[in-house]
């Protein structure tokens, strides 16, 4: 089944002239494509990014070259990706379902699949939280859209980018709909502004198209009062959203963490060294990690754990398994284990410590915590070396540390949202400031102590 278009029949894409041509046609208006739309529509990159201001038209832009290649290539896998489902319900189900007629299209709300008369599938998929990716093993599609792309992580970038395949001549395009901010803005502004390509990333395969709301005739016509309300926001913001500065929300909390310093292949370790434990726990995920301290007190992160669905006797039960063998001095945990159970009176702690893993009350204070790892992350003069290592095999680390973004309002903070990123991050934490607390500094100063505590002089 066809479809003749009013403005846009000319964007389809040349390399399925070969293909058998349906003969049924429906009239679909999808109106005036602006001169940056029209770029992404005849792109032939794999990796198509698509934004920079606000206002640039990248969310219609989204639903129209999804219907085009729906149209043009009979059988199409298409997936459409947002954080939260209810974002994809407002800005593209019930759009796509008012310009598409119902003997084009046809929309399963339960599976959030609208599928066309000539095979086409669209899919409506989120990505939440690190569960999501269960949803998306083994699956294959021909198009991925990424819209708002900077709410989510490099890795869930690359996950999603596992699905992009299939045997069939269909070309496959990945399409990273952006503005600058947001927990992903480090990679997407490393892919496809700076373009600083790591080892197996083909630089000919990136493409960044960048639009303004000047570009979007149709949206200044309907609210000509929208580059006004731009112009009121902070100062920062007005660079980022108004005009598309990338350098304007570059705002890494972790500046200091480097892999090429922090980062170093894993080792057997030494049965000497003390070992730790520490973990943030909630239904939504528990993340645990596991630390070797060496006789100058330099701190490895050698092992970690981030599950989702464990109740507390399961997710102690998991990291007494994980530590078979291995005696930890210490397991810091959270503070909110210790509060009673308005049904039972107990506490979380009670029941973990029922399981045989004891664990001990860490600190609390997110800005105190945050900077002990940031201390933790800096270089020592005297050896060289900085006071915190991880284990390359701790891949969640990693990139939480390099992606978690400081606080829009507490600069002294690192953002508390999207929440699933911040897990392993305050397992981290509650270690460094547990340390700390062990070595009975006072809050405001005591760095010569802190530096004898760390380095095992206590």
């Amino acid at each position: 089944m066809d479809i003749t278009l009013f403005e846009d029949g000319d964007f389809f894409e040349d390399e399925a002239d070969h293909l058998p041509r349906p003969k049924q046609t429906f009239l679909v208006d999808l109106g005036r494509a602006n001169p940056k739309q029209e770029q992404l529509y005849k792109s032939r990159r794999l990796f198509i990014a698509y934004g920079g201001a606000k206002g640039g038209g990248k969310t219609h832009a989204v639903r129209v070259k999804a219907i085009l290649g729906a149209a043009r290539y009979s059988g199409i896998r298409i997936l459409i990706v947002r954080r939260c489902y209810p974002e994809l319900q407002q800005n593209h189900i019930e759009p796509l379902l008012r310009m598409l007629p119902r003997e084009l299209a046809r929309y399963n709300g339960s599976l959030h699949t609208l599928r066309f008369a000539n095979g086409s599938l669209i899919k409506f998929g989120h990505f939440q939280n690190s569960s999501a990716e269960r949803e998306y093993q083994g699956q294959e599609y021909d198009w991925i859209f990424l819209d708002e792309a900077t709410q989510v992580t490099e890795r869930e970038f690359r996950w999603l980018g596992a699905c992009l395949r299939g045997t069939g001549e269909i070309p496959k395009r990945f399409y990273v709909m952006c503005n600058p901010g947001g927990t992903g803005h480090s990679w997407v502004k490393r892919l496809f502004i700076d373009r600083r390509f790591k080892k197996g990333e083909n630089p000919e395969d990136y493409a960044f198209i960048f639009a303004s709301v000047e570009d979007n005739s149709a949206l200044l016509k309907a609210s000509p009062q929208y580059i006004s309300m731009l112009e009121a926001l902070p100062e920062n913001l007005v660079r980022a959203y108004r005009y598309g500065d990338w350098d304007a929300l570059s705002g890494r909390y972790f500046s200091e963490f480097d892999e090429k310093l922090h980062v170093c292949e894993p080792f057997s370790v030494p049965k000497d060294w003390r070992r730790y434990r520490a973990f943030d726990y909630g239904l939504d995920a528990l993340a645990c990690l596991w630390v070797a301290v060496d006789r100058e007190g330099t701190c490895y992160v050698y092992r970690e754990l981030e599950q989702s669905g464990l109740i507390v006797s399961d997710g102690a039960q998991k990291i007494r398994l994980l530590t078979a063998g291995e005696q930890p001095e210490i397991t810091y945990a959270p503070p909110d284990m210790w509060a009673r159970q308005k049904d039972t009176g107990r506490t979380l702690a009670d029941i973990w410590n029922g399981t045989g893993v004891y664990i001990t009350k860490a600190p609390n204070d997110r800005v105190a915590g945050h900077m002990m790892i940031k201390e933790s992350l800096r270089m020592r003069a005297e050896t060289g070396k900085p006071r915190l290592a991880v284990f390359s095999s701790c891949a969640r680390l990693i990139a939480c540390l390099s992606t978690i973004l400081a606080d829009e309002e507490n600069t002294s903070d690192c953002a508390k949202n999207p929440h699933d990123i911040t897990h392993i991050v305050d397992a981290l934490r509650y270690f460094c400031a547990s340390r700390r607390a062990e070595a009975g500094l006072e809050e405001d100063g005591g760095g010569g102590d802190y530096d004898k505590f760390m380095l095992g002089r206590w």
